[in-house]
């Protein structure tokens, strides 16, 4: 009883600190930018950092490439980034996939972890998708936060996690740097994204609705 007891009680503090610390806003009086379009989207649970597939120099195909989705189409126009636990993604395309191993793994950095890139020919703008416009200069430290969330190999190259491993015909899974945990979820890694790249984002969070609170 006393157990059951002791982690009810840590639920709820978790949930409390989760809550309490997703209201306060970094970067609350940022002023919009006019040089680059980026998106956050969120399915309902994981919230993604939508990016140009191509901006002046940065043209994320090089590494994130066309060929290792099923459609292979180059005529794509966004690339939505999302990171988190890869035993959880790979494991669990739907929740009732979820077993008690998996999810214990993940919530307490027991595996490595992935980054599921998808590309899209065009957003379009709602609650589950907000846009921003940002400054080069903002860009270029969203962009370095993200190539430094992919692992790379020996020869500075991103390692793509196998053919099969895809939810749909757009996407595909690739090798990350860093420890899933209850501490460090995708929205923790998609909230430092903002954060770093001076847009309006939490103090910290475990969930998406903290983030697009910000931008409602």
């Amino acid at each position: 009883m006393k157990i059951i007891l002791t982690l009810v009680v840590l639920v709820v503090v978790y949930l409390a600190c989760a809550f309490c610390l997703s209201k306060i806003t970094i970067n609350k009086n940022v002023s919009p930018g006019n040089d680059v379009t980026i998106y956050i989207k969120t399915n309902g649970v994981h919230t993604d950092i939508v990016v140009p597939v191509k901006y002046k120099e940065v043209d994320w195909s090089r590494q994130v490439k066309f060929e290792n989705t099923t459609l292979k189409d180059s005529t794509m126009g966004w690339l939505a980034l999302g990171w988190g636990d890869k035993g959880f993604y790979l494991g669990t395309p739907t929740w009732a996939d979820l077993k008690f191993t998996t999810a214990f793994r993940a919530a307490f950095g027991l595996s490595s972890t992935a980054i599921h890139a998808t590309f899209y020919k065009a957003l379009r703008e709602n609650q589950a998708c907000k846009k921003m416009i940002i400054t080069e200069a903002q860009y270029t430290k969203l962009t370095n936060y993200l190539l430094n969330s992919f692992d790379m190999d020996s020869t500075g190259n991103f390692t793509c996690i196998g053919k099969n491993a895809n939810y749909s015909n757009t996407d595909a899974f690739y090798e990350a740097n860093g420890r899933y945990s209850l501490f460090r979820t995708c929205n923790t890694w998609a909230n430092t994204a903002l954060k770093v790249s001076g847009q309006k984002s939490c103090l910290w969070t475990a969930f998406d609705t903290g983030i697009f609170s910000k931008y409602e």
